[in-house]
This record gives C-alpha cells, structure tokens and sequence, in this order.
C-alpha cells in the first residue's frame, strides 16, 4: 500500500488534555490585559497593524478577548465540545485543527477588513476556531444530542447548522456590528474543507445522513 501523502499522514495517536492548556492560556493572556493593558493592541487583530509587520496578529488575536463575558462563552464552548473533538482526534491532530481553523479565519477576516475599508478594525477572541470546533463536533458525532439550555434536545448538527444559518442572517442585517460574524462563518467554513482536505471526509454526508 503507498504511503499516505504528508497532508493526509496521520498523527500518532496520544491525548494530554491539550484543551485545558488552550483554556489556561485564554485565561492568563486575559489577566495579563489587566497587568499590561497595552498587550491587546498587540495581540489583536488590527489591519493597519497586521500591513506594518504585526503578522504575529493572526495567531495571537485567538488568545486575545475584550471582556470576561467574551472570554466565559468562547471558553465555555471550546470546554464542552473541544474535550470531545479533540478525543477523537487525538490531542496533535486537535491542536493542528484547532491553529489552523483559527488562524485561517484572522486571514479571512483581515481580507475582508481590508476590502471594506476597515482598517482600524480590531479583532479578539477565539470564537472562529471555537466555531469551527462545534463543526467537527457535529461532523464526528453526528447522531449527539444537545439539550439547548439544559431543556431542549436537539441533534448536534441541527444546532451547528442552526448557528451557521443565524450567522448568516445577523451578518447580513448588521455589517457593522462589533460582532465579527463572519469570522464565525470562516471557522465553519474551514473546518468543513479541513476535513476535506485532511481526512478525505466529506462533512455533508456525515450531518445530513438518514438514520
């Protein structure tokens, strides 16, 4: 049998809790905001920025939040479905997944700043690799059941795509909302060609299968 391609050669598998590290780390850059408030401007995401050389932007602007309440939902989120994607996958193959999602939506979105003309835009928070990680969710348990607020159950790739349709919809009615919506759309968007490109998975017939 040939040897798997380098884009489709997998990890060994291993887990060490590399969630609780992303936390961790979303957690102490946060405090650091305090400490040395300047940090963020260095952090996030800023076009002008990112076209005077602050290319690290891409990557930090995922550690970077503008409040608690921020940080509490991407982390709340990243906890409850990242332990289990990244179970999966297996904590390497979960933190590639998890980099590369998020990084790719900062450069999506920096395109589209750039295009509109949004050049002081700053960008924070982790919510374009946390969405993409509710996809792989969705893509890897496809027949979970979620109970939205505790109560309702509804089936994961209902609620992904719940999300994804209520994302489309607040982009297009609020453009310029501080809510960078389609950063959450890139992260959906990127996970579902991640597991294109990388697995050889096509995520449309693992969320939309009969039962």
């Amino acid at each position: 049998m040939a040897e798997k391609s380098l884009i489709r050669r997998p990890f060994r598998y291993s887990f060490f809790n590399a969630t609780l590290y992303l936390i961790a780390a979303n957690i102490l850059i946060f405090a650091l905001g305090y400490v040395a408030p300047s940090s963020r401007i260095y952090m996030a995401l800023n076009p002008e920025a990112v076209m005077s050389g602050y290319v690290w932007q891409f990557l930090t602007y995922m550690f970077a939040h503008a409040s608690l309440s921020h940080l509490f939902v991407n982390m709340l989120g990243l906890f409850f479905f990242g332990a289990a994607v990244e179970r999966s996958m297996g904590s390497k193959e979960f933190l590639l997944f998890y980099f590369v999602t998020g990084t790719l939506a900062g450069m999506v979105s920096f395109v589209i700043f750039a295009l509109t003309g949004s050049w002081y835009t700053m960008l924070l928070g982790a919510s374009g690799a946390v969405f993409a990680v509710l996809l792989a969710f969705a893509i890897l348990n496809p027949s979970a059941m979620i109970y939205l607020y505790g109560i309702l159950p509804i089936r994961a790739p209902v609620m992904v795509l719940g999300y994804a349709a209520i994302e489309i919809v607040s982009q297009v009615v609020s453009f310029r909302s501080s809510v960078a919506h389609f950063t959450h759309l890139a992260g959906f968007g990127l996970a579902w060609v991640y597991f294109l490109v990388r697995f050889g998975i096509n995520p449309a017939k693992r969320l939309f299968r009969k039962e």
